[in-house]
């Protein structure tokens, strides 16, 4: 009487293994082709065209990497203005190091 049952319940088993197998398969193709999608919608979506002027001193190599990390981070989005901010930060940073030695002085050999 327990063998028909065994028999039944392996039998559910093996189509539930095969359902789940076919389940996964399927998911990754459409993994697969939706990153393919999404890869070539988004070499589309790079922005072309004019270089918009750039604060001076500035080198051109940072403006291009700073560009690239904002494009893969936020997407394209236009990049309205960069410019350096005030260096009052810089020049109390060098008036402090160089009051420090200053205020306890070395000779020098």
């Amino acid at each position: 009487m327990t063998g028909p049952a065994i028999i039944t319940a392996l039998q559910i088993y093996g189509v539930s293994i095969v359902i789940a197998m076919l389940v996964a398969v399927l998911i990754k193709v459409m993994v697969s082709v939706t990153g393919r999608l999404e890869r070539a919608a988004a070499a589309d979506a790079i922005p072309q065209g004019e270089v918009c002027p750039v604060f001076l001193g500035i080198p051109d190599e940072d403006v291009a990497a700073l560009s690239a990390a904002i494009f893969t981070a936020i997407g394209p989005h236009h990049i309205l203005h960069i410019s350096g901010t005030g260096r009052a930060w810089a020049s109390q940073g060098r008036a402090a190091q160089h009051g420090s030695h200053a205020a306890n002085p070395r000779p020098h050999h």
